[in-house]
């Protein structure tokens, strides 16, 4: 499904968010600053915006983790065409990842962790790879509390948005129908911090943005 809609993954993400996933983005990174220095894994990475984005920001080096060759395939020929140099990226499952106990200080996931079949399982394998003192980025899409907001948010999202983001990428996939059913579908923000509290993380931040569409999680270690 998401090999299906990697070379238009970019421009849908831009138009259908108003070029608002950028901020969040960069948002989130100034939540964790200062980057430098730091050793980041970037799990679910896609087409490697928040794997840029902490390289722009200084990190030490990024690994960037997805289970979709395809959309490491966009990936990597970005980074080749912005001649980044301290990232790599590799497939990878987030459930079980390939990496060494303790080998990083920052693990972020962005609008990847409700796709993950086991959600715990993969903030375990999180937790494994960080070095003491290291921190959990989550970014996810949430449903705003706001009543009057959250209606419009599901017409939006639930209506709109597939017709109109299946069209541009000539999608018969489903994947746009599939995204926002994903989204309702999914853990609650406070069911979502109890998880990564059970996953052996601590000092659970949450970070409502655009009247909670997205929110950011902060955790450590």
């Amino acid at each position: 499904m998401f090999a299906a809609i990697a070379s238009s993954y970019d421009l849908n993400n831009r138009i259908h968010s108003f070029g608002m996933d950028r901020w969040w983005r960069r948002r989130a990174i100034r939540m964790v600053a200062p980057v430098s220095g730091l050793d980041v894994v970037d799990v679910a990475c896609g087409t490697g915006d928040l794997s840029e984005a902490f390289d722009s920001a200084g990190a030490r080096s990024v690994l960037g983790v997805d289970f979709t060759p395809e959309m490491l395939e966009v990936a990597r020929e970005r980074s080749a065409r912005g001649r980044r140099q301290g990232i790599s990226y590799r497939e990878g499952d987030a459930m079980a990842l390939d990496l060494e106990d303790d080998c990083c200080d920052l693990v972020s996931i962005a609008f990847g962790i409700r796709n993950v079949a086991r959600p715990a399982a993969a903030l375990a394998e999180f937790r494994r790879i960080l070095r003491p003192g290291g921190r959990l980025l989550v970014l996810e899409f949430s449903e705003p509390q706001n009543p009057l907001i959250r209606w419009c948010n599901r017409l939006y999202t639930n209506q709109l948005m597939p017709r109109t983001a299946a069209l541009i990428a000539r999608d018969r996939s489903g994947a746009y129908g599939y995204l926002p059913k994903s989204v309702s579908s999914f853990m609650s923000r406070t069911e979502l911090s109890g998880a990564i509290r059970e996953a052996g993380f601590r000092d659970v931040l949450q970070l409502p943005m655009t009247f909670g569409v997205c929110v950011a999680y902060l955790a450590s270690t």
